[in-house]
């Protein structure tokens, strides 16, 4: 696994989470296990005294006796770890316990009748104390300190016991999920990898597009990716194109001068006419090859105010004709399409339109029109009064270089660009007649 890669990145940082956590769990849980086990200590040895208090007897004298051997048979064994010891306030022990032979006691802090205390003394030892004043028959009063130690190694020992179990199965858990976490990383992070393969398919020339299942929030980066290549792919073929379009138009007027190169002087006319013909050309390839494509990324384009002002321009080239535009469209109508696209291609239908037709052109435009083409979202018609060209020469024409009429000027490549223009945006171009003029009927299904 690289280290710059997004699942390392995020194994490391929820590993140090992880770790950070355990660590924090078992301080507090070791720590909690240490009070209640001190708390533990505290109820046995307070039972302890209690046992004591319930054996010793005073006797006439006023001194404290207790039995030869005790309930507790720790009490008896030398060095058991539970130790006893009975003394009076600021005097010297009266009476301690066979485990505790050469053992001395803790020094009990102040203590009133009644009252007990549980400390840890000096010597490594928990000790709980309980002040006492006991009575004899003669009225006699005696203060006492009931005292019971144990070794804070057997509470030790149980502290260490549990901090190795609690470590190990905090350490266990934590590596287990360390692996969950990993193969839930490598499924949340699958779609990227998805892309990032389908990325490397279309850089090798094995897909078109990005075309797989996404998730949601991808979609929109998947969206941007396509429409970049796509635009990538429009630019390069209308390079391409466009080369092809000018090698095309050129053979003519380089033929021409070619036979006007002998007798120069006599056709100087001709010449300048063809070197400006060939600077148009030129300078309209040149233009139509710098055009951008489409591009999700840039903000709308509105298609009816681009058919507005289109119209109005074609009513004045063609004002002899006295053509009359019966347009269909939304007041506004945004497209997620370059401008000059669509420029291309509604001005170029148009200006065919208005060059074969008698007096009459419907533009309609629609969104979601037809059942048959659910992918396309937009619809463009345009149709004329004109003659039409036959459904034989319907394909013809979408050929560079060829035009329905060789007498009317152009270079044979407009409803081409269309055509090429369209598909590369995600589009269709569907001609045939028009039922309601009569003439042609070109329509564009746009994404």
């Amino acid at each position: 696994m690289r280290t710059k890669s997004l699942s390392f990145r995020l194994l490391i940082s929820e590993g140090l989470v992880l770790a950070a956590f355990f660590a924090l769990v078992a301080v507090v849980l070791e720590q909690g296990f240490r009070e209640s086990a001190e708390q533990a200590l505290k109820e046995t040895l307070k039972v302890q005294v209690y046992s004591l208090l319930s054996v010793a007897e005073l006797n006439n004298a006023g001194e404290l006796t207790m039995p030869p051997s005790l309930r507790e048979p720790r009490f008896e064994n030398p060095g058991s770890g539970l130790y006893a010891f009975i003394q009076q306030v600021k005097k010297k022990p009266a009476w301690h316990s066979q485990s505790a032979i050469g053992l001395d006691p803790a020094s009990p802090p102040e203590l009133s009748s009644g009252q007990s205390a549980f400390e840890l003394d000096n010597h490594g030892r928990y000790a709980f104390h309980y002040d006492v004043i006991w009575q004899n028959v003669a009225g006699l009063e005696h203060e006492y300190i009931f005292t019971v130690e144990e070794d804070a190694s057997f509470l030790k020992a149980q502290v260490e016991r549990f901090q190795t179990t609690l470590r190990f199965w905090l350490l266990v858990i934590g590596v287990v999920l360390v692996f969950i976490q990993f193969a839930v990383l490598r499924w949340s992070l699958k779609p990227l990898r998805i892309i990032v393969n389908d990325l490397e398919a279309v850089e090798n020339g094995k897909k078109d597009q990005l075309d797989g299942q996404y998730a949601t929030e991808l979609e929109g980066l998947a969206g941007h990716l396509n429409a970049f290549i796509t635009s990538e792919r429009v630019q390069m073929e209308r390079y391409r194109n466009s080369l092809a379009d000018l090698a095309h138009s050129l053979k003519t007027p380089l033929a021409i001068l070619r036979g006007c190169v002998e007798s120069f002087n006599a056709n100087k006319n001709t010449v300048q006419e063809q070197i400006t013909r060939i600077n148009e050309i030129v300078e309209y390839q040149l233009q139509h090859a710098a055009a951008k494509g489409k591009n999700t990324a840039s903000k709308a384009t509105d298609l009816s105010d681009i058919i507005k002002k289109i119209t109005a321009s074609l009513q004045k080239v063609y004002i002899d004709k006295g053509i009359t535009f019966d347009i269909k469209a939304p007041e506004t109508c945004p497209i997620y399409c370059g401008e000059g696209d669509l420029y291309e291609i509604v001005g170029n239908i148009l200006d065919n339109a208005c060059k074969w037709c008698r007096n009459q052109i419907k533009v309609s435009v629609s969104i979601n029109n037809r059942k048959g083409q659910r992918k396309f979202s937009l619809l463009l018609h345009i149709e004329d009064d004109g003659p039409g060209i036959p459904a034989g020469k319907l394909d013809e024409i979408l050929k560079r270089g060829v035009r329905a009429d060789e007498n009317i000027h152009g270079h044979g490549i407009g409803m081409t660009v269309v055509n090429e223009l369209v598909g590369l945006l995600g589009g269709k171009l569907e001609g045939g007649k028009s039922a309601l003029l009569g003439g042609m009927r070109w329509s564009v299904y746009l994404p």
